[in-house]
């Protein structure tokens, strides 16, 4: 073989010149494509929707909340009246003891005395409820706790202060339940107001 053969077949062998060969390195990464921009439509109605989803379900954990407070309002409410009735029917079964014993003939002293026992028990009921008696005489009228009913001339109190009870007045707390009903002394006609004393 020539010598030009020679160099011909060589070449071929090697897979031809420099030119034709693929000096990309396969370790080498592809470059990456940039990402797409999020669609702010998109971003909005998904934030839309999720702040929808936490106001729903704190409507319902508030609509639930309203519905417990009230049945245990309305539970302990109910507690408290059958405390209540249970201390009142202690009080009418002594009411209808001491009217079986008048009716039976008997002794009127204890008859009397009976009924102040039953009073007296009723009285200490509704003081343990909370409840206050308005009955004091003697006092400057106050339309906050009074209803005057007449009024009475009289020279032994001043003017506007409570001389007689008609029917007490009850309150829970500071809450009027029922006014006490009185009578209130007033000055005589042509009277004048008493004077201040002067200093010496």
């Amino acid at each position: 073989m020539r010598g030009d053969d020679r160099g011909f077949a060589c070449a071929a062998a090697g897979g031809g010149n420099g030119a034709d060969r693929d000096d990309t390195d396969p370790k080498t990464p592809a470059p990456e494509e940039p990402e797409a921009e999020a669609d702010p439509l998109a971003t909005a109605l998904a934030e839309r929707d999720r702040f929808r989803d936490q106001m729903l379900r704190t409507a319902a954990d508030f609509d639930n909340f309203r519905k417990r407070v009230r049945r245990e309002t309305e539970e302990a409410r109910a507690r408290g009246r059958d405390d209540m009735l249970r201390e009142m029917l202690a009080v009418l079964d002594n009411f209808e003891r001491a009217i079986e014993h008048a009716q039976a003939g008997g002794d009127p002293t204890a008859v009397l005395a009976g009924l102040a026992m039953v009073q007296k028990l009723l009285a200490d009921t509704l003081e343990r409820a909370g409840v206050t008696v308005v009955d004091e005489e003697g006092v400057p009228f106050d339309p906050a706790v009074h209803d005057a009913l007449q009024q009475e001339v009289t020279d032994e109190v001043p003017a506007g202060t409570v001389v007689r009870i008609v029917q007490k007045g009850y309150k829970t707390g500071d809450r009027l339940v029922r006014p006490a009903t009185v009578v209130v002394a007033a000055s005589r006609p042509g009277s004048s107001p008493p004077k201040d004393p002067q200093p010496d």
